[in-house]
C-alpha cells in the first residue's frame, strides 16, 4: 500500500514512491558536488590557458622595403602590401622617405645601383642605422623574369626589389664614407682623362698638319689635368695615417705601383677584412663552374669590380717578370699546360690573395713571410 502524507503547512500529500532516505540523498549529493567541482576546475584551467595564449605576444613579420631610384623620383614598396609611395629625390623628399621607412622598422631596404642617384638616400639611411642594401640591377631583372614578371615600371620595380630582399636575403654592406666617395670620383675622372689622352694620341698620328697643333694643345692640357689629380690623390693618402700605412705595404710588392695601390685603397676597402675566396669573388677573379650533366665547361671569371681587375691585370703583367713569387707560379702553370691568359688570371688572383694577407697581418713584402702567410690562408 502506497502511503501518502500531507505536506506540512501546504495541504498537499507527498508520494513516498519518489522519496529517498537521508543517507541516499547525502551520498548522491556528495558525488554530484565532486563532479561539479571537477568541471569548475577544468573550466578554470582552460580559461587560464586561453588567457595565457591570448597574452603571449605575436611575432612581428619582418618588413622588406624596395626603393626604385630615378633622377627625380623615389618609388617605395613593401613586400607584403600592394601600396606604393612616391617621394622626390631631393633633400626634402629624402628626409620624408627616411621617416616613412624608419616607421616601418624594416629588416632590409633594397635599392639598385644606378651610378650616383642612390647615394644621397643610402647615406641618409645608413646615418640613421637602417639596414640598406645596394644590389646589382642585372640580378634583380633576372629575379623578376624568374617570378614571371616581364612588365617593367617604377612601381613594379619597387615591388620586385622588396620581394628580392625577402627571398634572396642580400648581405648588408656599408657605403664608403664621404672622403672615400670623393676620392673615388677623382679616380673615375682620372680614368676618363686617360681614355681621352689615348684617343688624342691616336688621332695625332693620322691628323693633317694643320690639325696637329690643336691636338697637341689638348694633349698637354690632359697630361697636366692627370698630373694634378695624381698629386691630389697622393696628398690625401699621405695625410691619412691608416691609408699611408696600407699604401706603404702595398707598394712594397714588386709589380704594385702608385696607381695600383691607390685604386685598391679607394675602390676595395674590404681588402684585409675578407677571406681569400670572398675577396676573389668580390673582385671577380674567382673561376666559376659551368657544368651540366655530362658537359664539363671551362672555368671562367666574370662579374665583380671591373676597375680593380684592370689594375690587377697590369700588376700581374709586371709581376710575371719582376716578382719572384708570381713569376714562379706563372711558369709552373704554363708547364702544366695552361693557356697564357688563364695563367695570367690565376696570377691576378694569387697577387690579390697575397695583398689581402699582407694588409690583414700588416706584413711588409718578404718572399719567405709571404709564402708562409699565403700557405696558412690557403688552409
Amino acid at each position: 500500500m502506497i502511503e501518502s502524507l500531507p505536506e506540512a503547512g501546504r495541504g498537499r500529500s507527498i508520494d513516498l514512491r519518489y522519496t529517498k532516505t537521508v543517507g541516499q540523498r547525502g551520498r548522491h549529493a556528495q558525488i554530484s558536488n565532486k563532479a561539479r567541482t571537477v568541471v569548475r576546475v577544468d573550466q578554470t584551467r582552460m580559461m587560464q590557458g586561453r588567457a595565457k595564449r591570448e597574452k603571449k605576444p605575436m611575432t612581428e613579420e619582418a618588413v622588406y622595403v624596395g626603393v626604385d631610384v630615378a633622377k627625380h623620383i623615389l618609388d617605395l614598396a613593401v613586400h607584403n602590401s600592394k601600396e606604393t609611395r612616391q617621394f622626390n629625390n631631393d633633400h626634402k623628399g629624402i628626409a620624408s622617405a627616411k621617416r616613412y621607412i624608419a616607421g616601418l622598422r624594416p629588416a632590409k631596404i633594397i635599392l639598385e645601383a644606378t651610378g650616383k642617384y642612390e647615394i644621397p638616400l643610402v647615406a641618409e639611411l645608413q646615418a640613421n642605422h637602417l639596414p640598406v642594401v645596394i644590389v646589382n640591377p642585372r640580378q634583380v631583372r633576372d629575379f623578376a623574369r624568374a617570378t614571371g614578371v616581364l612588365a617593367k615600371t617604377d612601381r613594379i620595380d619597387a615591388r620586385i626589389l622588396a620581394l628580392f630582399g625577402l627571398q634572396v636575403q642580400p648581405e648588408v654592406r656599408l657605403l664608403p664614407d664621404q672622403k672615400t666617395r670623393e676620392l673615388s670620383s677623382f679616380l673615375a675622372r682620372r680614368r676618363q682623362l686617360i681614355e681621352m689622352l689615348t684617343a688624342e694620341n691616336n688621332r695625332l698620328l693620322q691628323a693633317d698638319i694643320n690639325i696637329r697643333p690643336g691636338i697637341k694643345i689638348h694633349i698637354a692640357w690632359l697630361e697636366e689635368a692627370i698630373s694634378t689629380i695624381n698629386d691630389y690623390l697622393d696628398q690625401q693618402i699621405q695625410s691619412s695615417p691608416s691609408w699611408l700605412e696600407k699604401d706603404n705595404l702595398l707598394k712594397s710588392v714588386p709589380g704594385v705601383g702608385k696607381v695600383v695601390s691607390t685604386t685598391l685603397l679607394i675602390e676595395l676597402p674590404e681588402l684585409g677584412n675578407l677571406s681569400r675566396r670572398k675577396i676573389a669573388a668580390l673582385v671577380g677573379v674567382a673561376p666559376l663552374n659551368r657544368d651540366s650533366g655530362t658537359l664539363r665547361g671551362k672555368r671562367t671569371v666574370w662579374g665583380g669590380r671591373a676597375k680593380l681587375r684592370a689594375v690587377l691585370y697590369m700588376a700581374a703583367l709586371v709581376g710575371v717578370r719582376h716578382n719572384p713569387v708570381i713569376a714562379a707560379f706563372y711558369e709552373r702553370l704554363l708547364k702544366a699546360g695552361k693557356a697564357k691568359k688563364v695563367a695570367l688570371v690565376a696570377c691576378m688572383r694569387k697577387l690579390l690573395t697575397i695583398l689581402n694577407a699582407m694588409i690583414r697581418s700588416k706584413t711588409v713584402w718578404k718572399v719567405d713571410s709571404i709564402l708562409q702567410n699565403t700557405a696558412v690562408e690557403a688552409k
